[in-house]
């Protein structure tokens, strides 16, 4: 089999299905049953193959433009009819070792009433789940079934990440008090890109799944249509809490800045309050150590206690002001 090809299964119609070689897939016909192909579009010599898989004689729908959907190499999730099929691109959060779930990772889809082609650059793990319920008989039966599975596992992966952010805002809430500022910060600012970049692609993906809802695309059932909507009302959980995680971010990280700030300006005053006591001390020595005639109690051997004691005084009496005035 050709190394772009990942998954080519025959579904039987009862949760099941079996797994194709290349050669059985040109051999397929719809009374065999519903046809799903997944591909790599990033390996050389799929787009051949899926031209050529358009242009079966069994293959209607599936045409140069269906194609060039499965290859883009940039999408944003949408969902189209087309040809009496449903053209999509859906992300999903990427739960692949060593990896950013904000990285999200894109699966490009069209299917009718007897295929299903889909292609990705990055291993999704909601597509493997697919797999894996048909390991166990209990996948699903038809082409509706499988795109309202595979919206479900896109959006209930989701859950992982999303929850973690939670946590960690309410971490970073309670360890504004005791945590070093600067590493809180880096943190703050850590979780609001995360949410930022994971809502970036949940808001479209909503919209996607709420125009499933509103087109009649004649295969997709009544069902089908439920579990959609289903999968779109917790995507829409998620994005509200994306939100409520954001502003909460945003909220500590100006509660931090302003304890800063707050901070600052009390330094700051204290070195002002010290500035304005020594200012007219600084001046009486300044102006005595000049080095010029008739400065007075030059001669005088007590002159330098009794200009000290005066120093005393002023300062004394200016915080004594200062006391009154509240300013301390």
């Amino acid at each position: 089999m050709s190394d772009f090809i990942i998954y080519a299964y025959v579904l039987d119609g009862q949760g099941g299905a079996q797994s194709l070689t290349e050669a059985e897939i040109d051999d397929w016909s719809p009374a065999q049953g519903l046809l799903w192909v997944h591909v790599d579009y990033s390996k050389p010599g799929v787009r051949e193959w899926l031209t050529a898989f358009a242009n079966r004689a069994d293959n209607t729908a599936m045409d140069d433009i269906a194609v060039a959907a499965l290859m883009a190499e940039e999408t944003r999730p949408r969902a189209a009819a087309h040809n009496g099929g449903l053209l999509m691109a859906l992300r999903g959060v990427n739960m692949n070792p060593n990896a950013d779930p904000e990285d999200m990772v894109s699966v490009r889809l069209f299917a009718d009433q007897f295929h299903i082609v889909s292609s990705r650059k990055r291993r999704l793990l909601s597509v493997d789940d697919v797999v894996g319920r048909f390991e166990r008989g209990e996948g699903p039966c038809c082409s509706d079934e499988f795109v309202a599975l595979l919206c479900e596992r896109l959006v209930s992966r989701m859950s992982g990440p999303i929850d973690e952010a939670e946590e960690r805002v309410d971490t970073l809430e309670e360890a504004l008090l005791d945590t070093p500022r600067a590493r809180l910060r880096s943190q703050l600012s850590d979780l609001r890109r995360q949410t930022i970049s994971l809502r970036r692609y949940l808001a479209p993906q909503r919209e996607a799944l709420n125009w499933i809802l509103s087109e009649r695309v004649a295969w997709f059932g009544v069902e089908a249509r439920a579990k959609v909507r289903e999968s779109g009302d917790r995507l829409a959980q998620y994005i509200e809490t994306l939100d409520s995680v954001r502003e909460r971010a945003a909220v500590t990280q100006e509660e931090l800045v302003n304890q800063i700030s707050e901070e600052s300006n009390a330094r700051m005053y204290i070195l002002s309050i010290v500035s304005a006591v020594f200012l007219p001390l600084g001046f009486a020595t300044g102006l005595l150590g000049i080095n010029v005639g008739g400065i007075p109690g030059a001669d005088n051997e007590w002159a330098f206690l009794m200009f000290v004691g005066l120093l005393v005084f002023v300062a004394s009496l200016m915080l004594v002001y200062f006391r009154h005035k509240r300013w301390l």
